[in-house]
């Protein structure tokens, strides 16, 4: 029985240190790794970005400023500043769309698919080479057509805007 003891404590203490090292390599819960100078950059402006799709939902805009703000600020030892940042994002949303994906043997659509395209702008003050414009991020979702849009816009739009803040945080600070 001692045996059993000794080796349940070996596992206990070789998995714990999977953990530690995991954790440490990870940042244990700080920001994750960017490519971002914190000698030469301290700030980031975030400007709003207008809805100038076609389709206009009202939370729409106001839900992706939100979200891309609270991602950098959470991801990041930036001060989010109103004017002259060290880095600086704007753009516009351009697209909010619905389209029939698929079709059911009865000549209806079963899926619909629903897009979010956003075109940023982007500046690092201290590294040029890293500057883009009117770059498109575009994310979608599909849902069944026997719902409304209604029913299930809220809780798309929130995936959708996730998905499109991710992928503008990859592009800039992640540099990915």
């Amino acid at each position: 029985m001692a045996w059993i003891k000794i080796i349940v404590k070996v596992l206990i203490l070789s998995s714990l240190s999977l953990v530690v090292t995991s954790c440490a390599i990870r940042g244990f819960g700080l920001a994750p790794i960017t490519s971002i100078d914190y000698s030469r950059v301290k700030t980031i402006q975030i400007d709003d970005f207008p809805n100038r799709a076609e389709y206009v939902y009202g939370p729409l805009a106001t839900t992706f400023n939100d979200k891309l703000k609270d991602l950098f600020m959470q991801q990041t030892r930036l001060q989010l500043v109103n004017t002259g940042g060290d880095l600086v994002i704007d753009g516009e949303i351009t697209g909010y769309n619905q389209f029939n994906e698929a079709i059911d043997a009865s000549g209806y659509s079963s899926k619909v698919k629903l897009t979010l395209t956003i075109k940023v702008n982007y500046e690092n003050t201290t590294n040029e080479e890293e500057n883009f414009t009117n770059r498109t991020f575009t994310a979608f979702q599909t849902y069944d057509s026997s719902r409304l849009l209604t029913e299930v816009q809220d809780e798309l739009i929130t995936i959708l805007v996730k998905d499109i803040a991710e992928q503008i945080y990859n592009s800039t600070v992640a540099n990915w």
